[in-house]
Formats: structure tokens, C-alpha cells, sequence
């Protein structure tokens, strides 16, 4: 941030998820007062199938971890190097499936929802 083009940015967006490093108004605080032109953005709470790293490690668990069934710390280190040079070797872009028509969807779903339950329609928006 002390660096260009972040220095004289009018505004540099940090995204993040919701993890308990940076987590509410606290860690918003902070960085507004170290970096006056950061504006952090929160990823949704339940999305994590935005976040290609959350992706990757969801699959690392179902592919890898699950059973935990190790021995001991070399048992797991040998399986994910194993994987990890599998998944090199054959891995793809994700295919995103979830269309326009499925946003719509859900927007038109999330709106019924907000209309039936009107007590639990509330957002904190962080600034």
C-alpha cells in the first residue's frame, strides 16, 4: 500500500472472506486507519465457492483428508504430496455452471424469502 500505484490510489479494494484475521468492524477499522484509501469488502458468509482457494482445499478435503484415517504426520504429508502431483498433472479450469438465469433465480428466491420473513431481511454493511 505504501508503494505504487496503491499510494496515490483514491481507493484500493481489499477482498477478503470472512476469516477471523479479518473479520468485522474491528479489522475494517484498523486497516481504514493504517490506509485511509482501503476499502475492505467482505466475500458473502457461505460462499466460499467464489474463493477458488476455498475450491481447491474443499476438494483436498473430500480427495485427501477424509477419512482421517493417518498413522502419523508422514502418512499425510506422502498422501498429499501424492495428490498434489496428481492434481498437477490433470488439472482443469473450473467449468462455472451457475448462469445469469440462475442469478436470477436466486435474487427472485432470496426476494420471496426477505418478503416472508421480514424480521431476518437486516445487512450490516461495513464501510
Amino acid at each position: 500500500m505504501s508503494q505504487e500505484p496503491y499510494a496515490s490510489a483514491k481507493r484500493v479494494f481489499w477482498i477478503v472472506d470472512n476469516g477471523s484475521s479479518h473479520r468485522g468492524q474491528t479489522a475494517i477499522d484498523h486497516l481504514t486507519s493504517t490506509f485511509p484509501n482501503a476499502v475492505m469488502v467482505h466475500t458473502p458468509v457461505h460462499a466460499s465457492w467464489t474463493n477458488q482457494v476455498e475450491i481447491f482445499f474443499s476438494i483436498v478435503q473430500r480427495k485427501v483428508v477424509s477419512p482421517n484415517d493417518f498413522t502419523d504426520l508422514g502418512e499425510i504429508r506422502d498422501r498429499l504430496r501424492a495428490f498434489e502431483d496428481r492434481y498437477n498433472a490433470t488439472a482443469q479450469p473450473f467449468q462455472w455452471k451457475f448462469t445469469t438465469s440462475d442469478l436470477d433465480d436466486l435474487l427472485a428466491r432470496l426476494d420471496r424469502h426477505t418478503a416472508d420473513h421480514p424480521e431476518e431481511s437486516s445487512v450490516a454493511l461495513a464501510a
